[in-house]
């Protein structure tokens, strides 16, 4: 009985580890993997519009999430 619920537990622990995010200015963005594809990829989370970014290490998909939020920001003051 006990050997499950310990896998179990284990299993959470990683798939806590996988959903990471990062931040910036404020915006929280999503950091997943992708297996098929070779990247890593998120969108910015509590936000209507739809705000992807990728990038090929954990670097790439940082600095484009930071372009993505700098986009968003800029054109939210335009309108």
């Amino acid at each position: 009985g006990s050997m499950p619920r310990r896998c179990f537990g284990w299993i959470n622990q990683g798939r806590d580890k996988l959903r990471q995010t990062m931040t910036y200015k404020g915006y929280v963005g999503s950091v997943e993997f992708s297996d098929a594809d070779g990247v890593f990829f998120g969108k910015v989370q509590g936000v209507r519009s739809l705000i992807s970014y990728e990038g090929e290490t954990r670097e790439a998909l940082q600095v484009d999430f930071r372009k993505a939020v700098d986009a968003y920001l800029e054109l939210c003051q335009e309108i």
